[in-house]
């Protein structure tokens, strides 16, 4: 008798440890660790913790810096192409490995729609990048190369010369990260406000 009162009372102490030990972690995991960390990324860099959203001269919201968007009009330039349509919901790609049908005819079609659009352009000097598919479907950066190959079509489109396209790839063009990883890369979505603004 004295041993089951005793093994009745360890196990309902065992129980209140591991239930105070549950409710502390919920708290701590689940509300403060969670409120500390928003409250210091919304102290700290508001504009990152909050989408690193781009806004227009009227306040409006016209994009993420950190979301590609597709442009239908061939005056501005062009993103990577997106199997998703850049819909963050459905973060990612196909994953087709080179020799897939589906990936062959998506190619073929994107090769055929850069001549359409580009007749001053060889397709030689198409850059890859153009016609292939990141791997979040996402990415709202392309090479300079990529944005380069477009002055020709945008300049006849928009009557800006050429040299004043360069000058804004140029400078919309940011480096490799630290000096060292990536690769230059030019944000589509920024270039194409400040293109917008050089048409008014």
């Amino acid at each position: 008798m004295t041993n089951s009162t005793s093994s009745s009372g360890s196990n309902g102490s065992l129980f209140m440890i591991a239930l105070r030990a549950s409710i502390a972690f919920i708290l701590l995991c689940g509300i403060i660790y969670p409120l500390v960390s928003t409250g210091l990324a919304q102290l700290l860099f508001p504009h990152q913790a909050n989408g690193s959203m781009i806004k227009d001269s009227n306040g409006r919201i016209i994009g993420s810096s950190l979301i590609g968007q597709s442009f239908t009009d061939p005056a501005y330039f062009q993103g990577r192409v997106s199997s998703i349509d850049y819909k963050a919901e459905a973060s990612g790609s196909n994953n087709y490995a080179p020799s897939n049908p589906d990936m062959l005819q998506r190619t073929k079609d994107s090769i055929a729609a850069w001549q359409a659009s580009n007749p001053d352009v060889p397709v030689s000097q198409l850059p890859l990048a153009l016609i292939t598919n990141s791997g979040s479907g996402l990415d709202p950066h392309i090479t300079p190369a990529s944005a380069e190959v477009q002055i020709p079509r945008i300049s006849k489109l928009t009557g800006l010369s050429a040299d004043t396209l360069k000058e804004l790839v140029k400078k919309h063009t940011d480096g490799r990260d630290l000096g060292v990883f990536g690769d230059p890369r030019v944000n589509v979505l920024e270039l194409n406000i400040e293109l917008s603004q050089l048409r008014k």
